[in-house]
This record gives C-alpha cells, sequence and structure tokens, in this order.
C-alpha cells in the first residue's frame, strides 16, 4: 500500500461559514464588482458589486426566515445557472437552512425523489416549465410547504417577506451557524447506481476553497480573474470554483444559464479560465477542425495541431524544442493558435478539466497552443477536487496532488482512497452506505484505480467496476480505449463493451454536429437521416481510423475486434448520460442488450 500526504495545513475556523467567504472579501477589499449576468441578448452584461450581492443575500435571507425556514432545513434551489443562484445559496448559507440542488434537466420524478428524501421545505424554481415540474409532484411532497419562481420574481417577494424580520434577528441566525454544520445535501449523478444524497459541511467546502487559492494561485487569484460559468450549479464542480471566485480578492463570474451563444458571449465577458467537463474541451476541439474544414485550411490545421501536442510533450519531458518545433510553432501561432484561443475570448489564460478522464491528447493540444490544461480529480463525496496538477507541475496524464494537509493512498488491489477536511460526512438516511464508502481506519473509499508516484502525483487508470473481465479471464479497462475513440470528429460517444464476452467490442453513437461538416465534404447530404449512415463503408472506416488508434495502446487480447454504430444516442432521457454528462455504462449495457447480444455477439458464446 502507498500513501502520500501533502506537507502543510488549511485552517477553517469553528465560527466560519461559507457566507463568511462574502464577507471577508468586502472585509479585504472593500466594493468591487463581483458577478455579472447576461442581459437579455448575447454580449450584453449587467455587473453587480460585492456591496449589492451582500445586500440581496441578507434580504433573502431575511425572506426564507420569514417564511419559517429555520436552521437545518432543507431547500431545493431547481434552476439553470443564473446570478439568482448564487445570492440564493449564500443566502441559505447565512443561516444555516441546507441547499438541496436539483439537476436542471432532472424530471418530476427524480425531482419528487430528492424532495422526500431530504425533507425539502421550499423549493425555488427558475422558469415555468421547471416550477410546472415541481408542482406536478407537490402533493405527493408531505414535507414541501411551498414554489417559487425565479422568473416571477422570487428574490423580490422573499425581499417583501423579509422586512419583517429584523437586523438582530438575522444576526442572531447568522452567529449560530458553525464550520460543521450541515450546508448541503448533494445527490450523486448516478454513473454508478441510484443518487445517493451527499452531506457537505461548509468546513467540508471552506477547506477546498482555501486550499485551491494556495494549489491554483494563478488561475482563480492573480490578474484580475474572471470565470465565465456554464456548467449546471446542482454539480460540485461548477459550485466550488463559484466559492472561489466570490472568495477570492476581485475575482468576477460570469453566470451563464445556456450556451447558445457561447462565442459571442466569450468575446464579450472576456474571461481568464474556463471549466468544464472533458465533452466541452472535445467539443471545441472538433469545432476548430471542422471549420478548418477538409481542404488546405483543414490540413493546416490537423498539422497545426500535431505540431502543438509535440510541442508539449517536448517541454513535459524537459527537453529543448528544436530550432524546427520554434519555426514550426511561431508560424501555426499567427496561422492557427491565436484564432482557436481566441474563440476562448481574448483574455484567456487557462482552461480546467474535470468531472471525467480527459484524453491525454487533448491536454496537449491545449497546452501546446498555450492554454494550460488544468486537471482535477474529485468526488461529489469531496466537495468536488481533491487533487489538482499546478501550473507549475502540469504532469498530463495525471491528474495532480492533494491539498495541503490531505493524504492519498493505493490499497492493495489498487484502489484509490483518499483523506482530508473536504470528504463529506456521509450519505443521508444511508448509514449503511456510508459505513461501506470508508475503510475501517477511517478513508474513502473512491471506487476508482489509479497509481501514485513519489512526489504524491496521482494517475487515475480506470474504475473498480468498469473493469471488463471477458471470458478468457483478460482484465480489460475501458476508459483509455474510450477516451481515443472519442476523440473522432464524427463520434458522439463510445462505450466497450465485452465482460464475461469472447472478446472486447464497441458501441459508437454519432455526434449530429461532427456530421453536418463531415458529411458533404463526402458526398452525402449534411441532413442524412442516422439510421442510413450506421452501415455506410465511409462512416466505418473513419471511426475505424480511430479504433485502430486505440487498440494500437493495448495488446490483441485487449482490443477492439468489431464496432457497431447505433442510431440512437445516449440521453439523460433514455438514462445512458447523467446530467453531468457522464456515461452510466450499466444502462447502456441495459437499453442496447439486444444489439450487443445480436448484432455483435451472436453465435459468438
Amino acid at each position: 500500500m502507498k500513501e502520500y500526504t501533502e506537507p502543510g495545513t488549511i485552517e477553517v475556523a469553528d465560527d466560519e461559514t461559507l457566507y463568511s467567504l462574502l464577507t471577508d472579501r468586502i472585509e479585504r477589499t472593500g466594493e468591487d464588482t463581483v458577478i455579472a449576468s447576461r442581459k437579455t441578448g448575447p454580449g450584453s452584461w449587467a455587473n453587480i458589486t460585492t456591496g449589492e450581492f451582500h445586500r440581496l443575500v441578507l434580504a433573502c435571507a431575511k425572506g426564507f426566515m420569514a417564511f419559517g425556514v429555520k436552521k437545518g432545513d432543507a431547500v431545493t434551489l431547481f434552476s439553470a445557472t443564473r446570478w439568482e443562484w448564487g445570492v440564493l445559496d449564500f443566502a441559505l448559507a447565512a443561516i444555516g437552512a441546507v441547499n438541496v440542488p436539483i439537476y436542471d434537466t432532472d424530471s418530476a420524478a427524480q425531482a419528487k425523489r430528492i424532495l422526500n428524501d431530504s425533507d425539502v421545505k421550499i423549493a425555488i424554481a427558475d422558469d415555468a416549465e421547471r416550477f410546472d415540474r415541481l408542482h406536478s409532484v407537490m402533493d405527493e411532497c408531505p414535507a414541501l410547504q411551498r414554489i417559487l419562481m425565479l422568473d416571477s420574481n422570487a428574490l423580490g417577494a422573499l425581499e417583501g417577506l423579509g422586512v419583517s424580520v429584523s437586523d438582530e434577528a438575522l444576526q442572531e441566525r447568522i452567529d449560530s451557524v458553525h464550520a460543521d454544520d450541515l450546508a448541503t445535501i448533494v445527490y450523486t449523478s448516478g454513473s454508478t447506481g441510484a443518487p445517493k444524497g451527499a452531506e457537505l459541511t461548509h468546513r467540508n467546502f471552506l477547506s477546498i476553497v482555501r486550499a485551491g487559492f494556495i494549489c491554483m494561485k494563478e488561475m482563480i487569484c492573480d490578474d484580475h480573474p474572471r470565470l465565465l460559468l456554464f456548467l449546471p450549479l446542482a454539480h460540485c464542480f461548477a459550485r466550488y470554483i463559484q466559492y472561489c471566485s466570490i472568495g477570492s480578492d476581485d475575482g468576477v463570474v460570469g453566470y451563464l444559464p445556456d450556451t447558445h451563444s457561447l462565442l459571442p458571449d466569450l468575446r464579450s465577458f472576456r474571461p481568464t479560465y474556463l471549466l468544464g467537463v472533458p465533452r466541452v474541451f472535445e467539443k471545441v476541439y472538433n469545432a476548430a477542425s471542422r471549420k478548418a474544414g477538409m481542404g488546405m485550411k483543414g490540413r493546416l490545421f490537423a498539422k497545426a495541431a500535431e505540431a502543438a501536442r509535440d510541442w508539449s510533450r517536448t517541454a513535459q519531458e524537459g527537453r529543448r524544442h528544436t530550432l524546427r518545433q520554434i519555426s514550426e510553432h511561431a508560424m501555426y501561432e499567427s496561422a492557427v493558435y491565436r484564432t482557436v484561443r481566441g474563440a476562448l475570448g481574448p483574455n484567456i489564460k487557462y482552461v480546467a478539466c474535470g468531472g471525467a478522464p480527459l484524453n491525454p491528447d487533448l491536454a496537449h493540444f491545449f497546452a501546446g497552443i498555450g492554454l494550460p490544461m488544468i486537471q482535477g480529480y474529485g468526488m461529489t463525496e469531496t466537495a468536488a477536487p481533491f487533487t489538482v496538477t499546478r501550473v507549475d507541475d502540469n504532469r498530463i496524464g495525471t491528474v495532480g496532488r492533494c491539498a495541503p494537509g490531505s493524504s492519498v493512498r493505493i490499497s492493495d488491489d489498487g484502489e484509490v482512497q483518499v483523506k482530508g477536511a473536504n470528504v463529506f460526512r456521509g450519505y443521508h438516511n444511508l448509514p449503511e452506505k456510508t459505513a461501506e464508502a470508508f475503510t475501517e481506519d477511517g478513508w474513502l473509499r473512491t471506487g476508482d484505480l489509479g497509481s501514485l508516484d513519489d512526489d504524491g502525483t496521482l494517475t487515475i487508470t480506470g474504475r473498480a467496476k468498469d473493469i471488463i473481465i471477458t471470458a478468457g479471464g483478460k482484465n480489460v479497462s475501458p476508459i483509455p480505449m474510450e477516451e481515443i475513440i472519442n476523440t473522432c470528429p464524427i463520434v458522439d460517444h463510445a462505450v466497450v463493451v465485452g465482460d464475461g464476452r469472447p472478446f472486447i467490442a464497441a458501441v459508437v453513437t454519432l455526434d449530429v454536429e461532427g456530421l453536418a461538416a463531415w458529411l458533404p465534404a463526402h458526398g452525402l447530404p449534411a441532413s442524412t437521416p442516422l439510421a442510413e449512415l450506421v452501415d455506410n463503408t465511409m462512416i466505418r472506416n473513419e471511426i475505424q481510423v480511430y479504433v485502430d488508434r486505440a487498440n494500437a495502446q493495448v495488446s490483441r487480447a485487449e482490443s477492439v475486434r468489431k464496432f457497431v454504430v447505433l442510431a440512437d444516442h445516449f440521453t439523460q432521457d433514455n438514462g445512458c448520460l447523467t446530467p453531468s454528462l457522464k456515461v452510466v455504462r450499466p444502462k447502456v449495457l441495459s437499453v442496447f442488450a439486444d444489439v450487443i447480444d445480436h448484432d455483435i455477439y451472436a453465435n459468438k458464446r
């Protein structure tokens, strides 16, 4: 068993809460711009200062108290990413209420389960459609007393009702909240089973936010950082980075409810850093490739992309760049790299990725064009990140080191296990599941497989539950192969299968945006139905190129012998995708069982 503890400590006083992030900032720096919200059209932003934000937080906190919300009561936010989410989150933290967020894509049935499991007293939806989803199950939620809607001035209603609560009563409530009080119950997105409510305290979040100020100082603290946030705030990853921005000295976070006008929003907001899941950055790369086209510009982009990856690998290996590399890099900088970076905004300096495995080639591309890809690893149960690469120690292929004072170890069977102040206190109403989540000596079992070097740098190699054991007894980790196949510009998702089967295979879904550019370049109408493409020879040959690349990394026993292209997609509706866009492998195997049985393994048993 190998174990590493990062030197140093992170201090969180017993009387501190998430609300303290805001008040401490105001005390340190006075009033300045802290958040921005997009106006009705793209490219236009309204700024809100820390003072204005604080006044809204206190007004809403009083409103919740007037509605009868007591310390420890659960309140749900069912909303897309918007600035009011931040106001309400800090208001709930201030008075010791428990924020129970629901993904904005969740169904009424999913929402009902969460509302009842956590005894939610008040729910706030952002628009009429989500309000109706909640209202349709209200009679089946005994604890739910009231539903408010942001689009119908929920903040104004809270502020109006809150005038009945005195400043003294509010301050008394604020003073009663402490670091080890429950701050939120976040329901896992369910990629490996039914969602469970992870109970996270104020200390859990504060410790990892303050670790971020140390470990990612260059990105989230230095040179007037600006973050454009479009990931769902029901996800710990987005919520964590919101706290980092608001808790820094002069960070500004822009809230983007949707990505329909992402490119003009990026240009106008001018972020200095972005965070996303791997699929976001895959789409950025594929969009740049599609824009270049299939002719001379396309060939130029392909050469520039390979040169960028080569540039990054050379730097990471500590070798000096050759004169040829330097010359090519300068040429591609003006012809390609500057344009790709500019698509993410004129001031972009860093991109951060987490939530799922990232293909190293993609990370090398971004690093090679001058955008360091900061990678992290964590879980809902660790309030998002547990390890992260540093700007000055950004080894691509790894997920970095843990926070000061935290520990990580690899068990004898290869599982990553962690211990630290940001580790959750348990699953809501599930004592047996909580006990299963921890070892006898108090370490959190992550369920992920990994390795640890002597410097404490962690590399994730797979997930224990994802390991495929073929009929021949060969253990296969599917994720590395899926990462490579997913880089195909016309592939949306690839899932490697073969547990208990005679050989390894894959099911593949097609990327609609990628096809729109690829099909006309190959003499087919962009509107060609998916059902006509699944057996198309050109489509299969294009995917086979990437399957061959994946196979080149493994032994023959581990290689993908056969793949099938699906006429369907993995979606949240069919249960194959979580709200954070992770593939739910067991659901894929279930939903597409007939295809796997008959189109891949028929007569192959």
